[in-house]
């Protein structure tokens, strides 16, 4: 896929574990995992607003692009 979640690195940074992140933003636990690894067809805009939000980043911080060869 082209587009890289970096969700990990971010929750990290912000010393944050996923389950607490999941608890905030009102989602379950196996839903986040299915976004952190990149299997997610689709995220809400009010989902990463959310994340945004809680872990103090921007978009940019969670996603990325990477071309495919």
């Amino acid at each position: 896929m082209a587009i890289i979640i970096n969700l990990d690195k971010v929750l990290e940074r912000e010393g944050m574990k996923s389950n607490e992140l999941a608890d905030k933003i009102g989602i379950t636990t196996a839903n986040l995992s299915i976004l952190k690894t990149g299997k997610a067809k689709a995220v809400r805009f009010s989902t990463l607003e959310a994340i945004c939000e809680i872990l103090n980043c921007q978009p940019g911080d969670i996603l990325e692009y990477q071309e495919e060869n």
